[in-house]
């Protein structure tokens, strides 16, 4: 079992930067990927970016390509988001793909959510 808290949320105008982290502690070496995901109200969740434990591939959604970034240093996956828009508003939630088999893009691949960190860009 794999424990994810995310942090570095909050409030930032439109233009600006934040730094998402997830700390990752337990048998994080099970988990072939963690993945950064997001949910605005009322839609659902969607896929952000993803990191390979081993190795360090990196995957981006359309929306994120450019602008953010995932990285990993040691037990913990950040993420950067730079040039951030309204539209990036959200809950971001950090999860664990604990199989090689199945898309890094698909939410249902993931199991081992954090509890989510809250993300507003005002305009």
């Amino acid at each position: 079992q794999v424990q994810l808290v995310e942090s570095g949320g909050g409030l930032v105008q439109a233009g600006g930067s934040l730094r998402l982290a997830c700390a990752a502690s337990g048998r994080t070496f099970s988990s072939y990927a963690l993945g950064w995901f997001r949910q605005a109200p009322g839609k659902e969740r969607e896929f952000v970016a993803a990191i390979k434990w081993s190795g360090g591939s990196t995957y981006y959604a359309d929306s994120a390509k450019g602008r953010f970034t995932i990285y990993k240093t040691d037990n913990t996956v950040n993420l950067q988001m730079n040039s951030l828009k309204p539209e990036d508003t959200a809950v971001y939630y950090c999860a664990a793909k604990p199989r090689v088999s199945g898309s890094l893009y698909h939410l249902k691949e993931y199991d081992n959510w954090g509890q989510g960190t809250q993300v507003t860009v005002s305009s």
